[in-house]
């Protein structure tokens, strides 16, 4: 996906520390006193626009989100989206979602979603799908024993390594969808490229794997 520059982005992210939280290392262990309660903590790898993450924290209150996007002219959209609505219960980081144990103390996240992550198609590049063990291992250090990971994408090949992925990572798969428009799943809430796949009939595929306690 080719990014257009967005020179302006910067100063507009750093006018509103109070969404984009400007320096989150310092949140480490302390992020029930940046939301002001002891809710749980979901986070979205990759939130891009942020159209997931704000819809999601809109339908729960009851849950602190965070949407993780690195790239400044994408989170700026999504910047906009969370003044729009002033949600208390989201926040925004503008890092490197391959760097989260800089950010989040082990169990304080008990959610991660990964919503129509770059497919890495090539075999060689298999290491760089948010699935892959390594990244499994990022999210479970940051997660209590029992967290979760939940996935949607329209790539059939990338949603078959997931689940192999899991699986062999010894995570028990919770839910799986071949088409997840169709399965009855309630509470669905759509991502940009989730409306713009669905309308020119293409799948949505989705699973739902939880950590399990190392012996």
């Amino acid at each position: 996906m080719r990014l257009r520059n967005k020179p302006w982005a910067r100063e507009k992210i750093n006018a509103y520390p109070q969404y984009i939280i400007p320096q989150p290392e310092e949140a480490k262990g302390r992020w029930n006193e940046f939301f002001g309660n002891d809710n749980p903590i979901h986070i979205e790898v990759g939130t891009g626009k942020g159209q997931f993450v704000t819809g999601m924290a809109k339908q729960n209150p009851h849950i602190n989100y965070i949407g993780i996007e690195m790239y400044e002219s994408v989170i700026i959209t999504a910047l906009d989206r969370l003044i729009e609505a002033d949600l208390p219960n989201l926040k925004l980081l503008d890092v490197d979602g391959a760097k989260l144990m800089n950010y989040f103390e082990k169990g304080e996240v008990s959610r991660v979603y990964l919503n129509f992550s770059d497919p890495w198609p090539k075999t060689r590049h298999a290491k760089r799908r948010l699935m892959y063990k390594t990244f499994l291992s990022l999210y479970e250090s940051i997660m209590p024993d029992d967290g979760e990971v939940h996935f949607k994408t329209d790539n059939q090949g990338l949603f078959e390594f997931s689940l192999k992925s899991f699986s062999e990572y010894g995570m028990l798969l919770t839910f799986v969808s071949l088409d997840l428009h169709n399965s009855g799943y309630e509470g669905n809430v759509m991502t940009e490229y989730e409306e713009k796949f669905s309308a020119k009939g293409q799948r949505i595929y989705r699973s739902e794997a939880k950590f399990q306690p190392r012996v």
